[in-house]
């Protein structure tokens, strides 16, 4: 503990006060939900999207609740344009934490997945984690930082339906995970992943709708249902924090017992 403050306020290791934090994709789903959580630890956010129109009204949320927030228009698979981004946002401030949520994926069996889409989903999920990574990095260089790259249970598994390309980048996003924490602990910027399973956002609207595939996600997660975005971001908040300051190179799985099985 630094001090008896702390001792008083348990909960003060996970504030992000004073501290400027990059969400991508934070336009919608796990992003946007990160962005609200951060806001209200205190950070600073820039709520960075490929769609400017949903950050505006994320940041705009924050800021309209007492937060700290700017957006930015962001097509993470765009080197110019994430080093841009990031140089725009150092000006006001270091660069503390990176959450890299943006994400897509081509649901779609290996024969009849087309290159184009295998080289898209692979340009935002891998590509731009890298490029945004290495970009916040340059900026936490002096005095550190955390990144939390977000993966999915999916790296890990076959999963129930076919998703090569996506579950192909998210094997990748776990591995690179593991090999920025170790290049860049010397320079004390720690490299997390959180790897959420069935999550209800916009990326499962249409299977959570279906009644049969409904019940097929639930029936393969020993919890029985299909998560929360917020029952994802705690574990986020956790790697951003001072509470997980001797924590790197690890991917917390949020699935609910989904990999066990």
């Amino acid at each position: 503990m630094d001090s008896i403050a702390e001792v008083r306020d348990p909960l003060a290791v996970f504030r992000l006060d004073n501290q400027v934090a990059v969400i991508t994709g934070a336009g919608s789903g796990i992003g946007k939900a990160v962005a609200l959580l951060f806001a209200g630890a205190g950070a600073s956010v820039v709520c960075a999207d490929i769609n400017q129109a949903a950050a505006d009204v994320v940041a705009a949320d924050i800021v309209n609740s007492g937060g700290e927030a700017e957006s930015c228009g962001l097509d993470v698979s765009n080197e110019a344009a994430v080093e841009k981004c990031f140089a725009l946002t150092a000006k006001t401030g270091r660069i503390s934490v990176l959450v890299n949520s943006a994400g897509i994926s081509r649901r779609r069996p290996a024969f009849e997945l087309t290159l184009s889409d295998w080289e898209a989903v692979n340009a935002v999920n891998v590509t731009g984690s890298f490029l945004c990574a290495r970009a916040a990095a340059k900026y936490m260089q002096d005095d550190g930082g955390s990144i939390i790259n977000i993966a999915s249970a999916l790296g890990f598994s076959g999963g129930i339906y076919p998703n090569v390309a996506y579950q192909t980048s998210k094997g990748a996003v776990v591995n690179l995970t593991r090999a920025l924490a170790v290049e860049w602990a010397p320079l004390r910027i720690r490299v997390n992943g959180v790897a959420p399973g069935w999550i209800q956002t916009p990326f499962i609207t249409n299977a959570s709708r279906n009644p049969e595939a409904r019940a097929e996600i639930e029936r393969a997660t020993p919890l029985g249902r299909i998560g929360e975005v917020e029952e994802v971001t705690g574990a986020v908040l956790f790697l951003a924090s001072r509470a997980s300051s001797f924590i790197t190179g690890q991917t917390i799985v949020v699935d609910g017992g989904f990999l066990a099985k």
